[in-house]
């Protein structure tokens, strides 16, 4: 069986890959939400760049794997040939909206966690439940019924990435260039720039954390290919795996946590470790009620939505978009529509706003 088909084998790991995410992140500041603000209304675009780079860093490790045969994910769930159309772009907006209204993701959350921001430990135990009552509770009739309704079925062909799509309707097989089509293009966007050239921490944090990503589909399918136990083939995501961590230290099972447990713990303890290494670790709480208020909606929102649009801007925008699969520029578009709503209730009184000014930044 070996060491990849052992118990602990995927917990250990996903701690191993949290605490080097959470490191990262908290040291050069790797924030989606921080980074759509600042491009929005401060034309910097210098965290959007490092987030792109950690979906490229993804995307080239994760099919250069695939490719040479080292990982078989074929059966992730974000490679399944159907797709809910529907809960993609309806969880991606209330998943964007709900992100503005905190000032970050899951994935944000944990890092400010172990910096000591009370709030956020209060967004994740919101966005903990309530992906978990979209999973398993009320709110998952409704995300089943919205599925029944919106799911569109790709079959016969194997899966739903453009690599797969694209060779299925050609009959060549296309993955390869597909993949270096997509990954030139990004590089390219983000290289550009030739002052975030210059940005040697932040583009050493998108490659770490890219690649951490990468890892999360290698040691997830070896421990399928190992273990003799249904094992799902993942990487990292921060909305149900949040719930799932909430179970794990409420429920005795009897069974292991999965990898996605582990990444989310040790996220929180690789933050807090650099806060502590940093000496800027804060304990914050929420000002008032209604900040407080605020804060319990937008978790409801990116609980909900995350489950309804199959992840996160980590989930989607770089573990979907290192298989190349079509649900994730679909997931990303959705959730920055949301977040850009979010922004202009924040900022302007009116989720509407940016409608009104027809694109034009209202700090001009």
């Amino acid at each position: 069986m070996g060491i990849a088909g052992a118990p602990w084998f995927l917990p250990v790991a996903g701690l191993v890959g949290g605490i080097v995410m959470g490191f990262a992140a908290r040291r050069y500041h790797f924030c989606t939400m921080g980074a759509l603000e600042r491009h929005w209304y401060a034309a910097d675009s210098e965290g959007l760049r490092t987030w792109v780079l950690a979906a490229a860093s993804a995307l080239i490790a994760t099919q250069t794997m695939m490719l040479t045969g080292m990982i078989d994910i074929q059966a992730s769930f974000y490679l399944t040939p159907v797709l809910g159309l529907g809960g993609t772009i309806i969880g991606g907006v209330a998943f964007g909206f709900g992100m503005a209204l905190v000032g970050t993701c899951g994935f944000g959350a944990l890092v400010r966690t172990g910096g000591g921001s009370l709030r956020a430990l209060v967004v994740l135990l919101v966005l903990g439940l309530s992906a978990l009552a979209a999973q398993r509770g009320m709110s998952g009739h409704m995300r089943i019924a919205l599925e029944d309704v919106t799911t569109i079925n790709f079959a016969p062909a194997t899966d739903q990435s453009f690599g797969g799509m694209l060779s299925f309707w050609s009959g060549v097989d296309l993955h390869l260039p597909v993949a270096l089509a997509a990954a030139l293009a990004l590089l390219y966007w983000i290289f550009r720039d030739a002052a975030y050239r210059k940005s040697y921490g932040r583009i050493g944090a998108g490659i770490v954390i890219g690649l951490v990503v990468a890892f999360g589909w290698l040691v997830t399918s070896l421990a399928a290919q190992n273990a003799f136990r249904p094992v799902q083939i993942e990487s990292a995501s921060f909305v149900a795996p949040v719930g799932e961590t909430i179970m794990a230290m409420t429920v005795v099972t009897g069974i292991w946590p999965d990898y996605g447990v582990g990444l989310v713990l040790g996220v929180v303890i690789g933050a807090a470790a650099c806060a502590f290494w940093r000496d800027d670790m804060r304990w914050e709480a929420c000002d008032d009620a209604r900040e407080l208020g605020r804060h319990l909606v937008g978790g409801v929102l990116m609980g909900t939505g995350g489950i309804f649009a199959l992840g996160c801007t980590i989930g989607q925008g770089v573990s979907a978009v290192s298989v190349l699969a079509i649900s994730a520029p679909i997931a990303v578009a959705s959730m920055m529509f949301g977040a850009r709503m979010g922004l202009s209730y924040l900022i302007e009184g009116s989720p509407f706003s940016v409608f009104r000014n027809h694109g034009h930044d209202p700090a001009e």
